[in-house]
């Protein structure tokens, strides 16, 4: 699998090929039910995917990092089901099927890349299918967890408030959940970020949850 620095490395070079754009913190990069061409890779910022429920209220799905790209599912010039919602000011770069296409004429291993990634939207949204099942502290687990593997370090560059909105749950159930995990010595509060001094405290929340769900 590519990792995303190897990813962000890759796409760096093709940069000028995209258009840039800049987006504030809680504004929408795209929205559901909207028509895409293209899709967007994200340079600044951190970036949540969410989809809407039949009851209106928005789902957690992913949470995008510097060096990834979203949007893939426009490619085919179709509605979004997706929604992005910048969790930080973000700056990305939005590349349309044309401008592909002029990419894999200079890159054709672009292709490649871009299969690996299709590949790996897929697996984040199936283990998204069973986020609804999991308790809040849970939920927290693999958000942290997920961004720490895509970093590639266990700093987290959220507030509680972000992290919160991540994740869609209240400031203060993840307060109480943070403040847990700090006096069992598993998270460190650093400034405006956390620090996962025993990640392998957190794996086995979700372990024993996938457990229940295959029961």
């Amino acid at each position: 699998m590519v990792s995303p620095f190897e990813t962000d490395m890759k796409w760096e070079t093709f940069l000028e090929f995209g258009t840039r754009q800049f987006f504030k913190a809680k504004s929408a990069i795209y929205r559901q039910g909207t028509m895409g061409e293209g899709f967007y890779y994200l340079h600044k910022g951190l970036v949540k995917i969410v989809t809407s429920t039949v009851k209106g209220n928005d789902r957690l799905l992913n949470i995008v990092v510097p060096g990834q790209i979203m949007g893939l599912q426009s490619m085919d010039q179709q509605l979004h089901f997706t929604t992005a919602i910048a969790v930080k000011h973000a700056v990305v770069y939005h590349f349309s099927c044309a401008q592909f296409l002029d990419m894999l004429k200079v890159r054709p291993e672009l292709l490649s890349l871009l299969t690996q990634t299709v590949n790996q939207k897929m697996r984040i949204l199936l283990n998204a299918i069973n986020l609804k099942a999991l308790t809040s502290e849970e939920q927290i687990a693999r958000l942290l967890l997920n961004i720490c593997e895509d970093f590639k370090n266990h700093e987290v560059p959220l507030t509680q408030q972000e992290l919160a909105d991540c994740a869609g749950l209240t400031r203060i159930t993840v307060y109480k959940i943070l403040k847990k995990w700090k006096e069992d010595d598993i998270i460190e509060l650093r400034n405006r970020t956390f620090v996962i001094k025993r990640p392998e405290r957190l794996k086995p929340l979700l372990v024993e949850s996938q457990a229940i769900q295959t029961v």
